[in-house]
């Protein structure tokens, strides 16, 4: 059993039990415990949202977030985030989920890192992001109470180097396809055009953040 925030725990399933054991067979205890938080904050936010959402699909999305960094899953010219995609629909093929339910989480791996869109989309698309942007950005890290974090960290411990181990993390799963991170034309476009314009800086934003480490 898991322990329950705030009315948030991981599902009792066969299927959730089978992901949480592949995933820490195959991650680090960094991206196990990240993803695991994500869940968390995830299934917090549809709460607090009023959204309704199938908790096995989002453990689904939130765990499967960041597998296309490790190495066995890694394609040689896909993005990571299609190849944690992959990942989920493989295994979620492999026990049966319906097609259209394999679909919303790959769309939800496929998507966490383009910011503006998932959270116009499929609850579970949401909400990945919203996991994901606030353990790795605290983008929205105000909308959660003291107890609620505590909570989460005290469930799955946030290292006190976390940040700087995600960008390793990050760094290692794709120095050896650095065309894949070919991405937001409109950056490009402003940097061409205007002298003023000052790029977002991801490793920034998170060192820059409201967690501590």
């Amino acid at each position: 059993m898991t322990l329950p925030i705030n009315g948030v725990a991981i599902p009792d399933s066969r299927l959730a039990r089978d992901i949480a054991d592949f995933v820490r067979d195959t991650a680090s205890p960094l991206l196990f415990h990240h993803s695991s938080r994500v869940f968390y904050w995830g299934a917090l936010a549809g709460l607090r949202r009023g959204l309704a959402f199938d908790a096995e699909l989002l453990y689904a999305g939130a765990m499967f977030h960041d597998i296309g960094l490790i190495p066995r899953h890694s394609s040689p010219h896909e993005r990571f985030e299609v190849d944690g995609a992959n990942a989920a629909r493989d295994f979620l093929g492999s026990r049966g989920i319906a097609p259209s339910d394999i679909d919303t989480v790959w769309t939800a791996i496929a998507l966490h890192t383009t910011p503006g869109i998932p959270k116009h989309m499929h609850p579970v698309v949401a909400l990945v992001t919203a996991g994901v942007e606030m353990d790795v950005l605290g983008l929205t890290y105000g909308e959660y109470d003291e107890a609620e974090r505590e909570a989460v960290v005290h469930e799955h411990p946030r290292t006190p180097g976390f940040k700087e181990d995600i960008i390793e993390a990050f760094y290692d799963g794709i120095r050896h396809k650095p065309g894949t991170t070919f991405g937001n034309v409109k950056a490009d476009v402003l940097a061409d055009k205007d002298p003023g314009f000052v790029r977002g800086n991801f490793c920034s934003v998170i060192r820059g953040s409201a967690w501590l480490g």
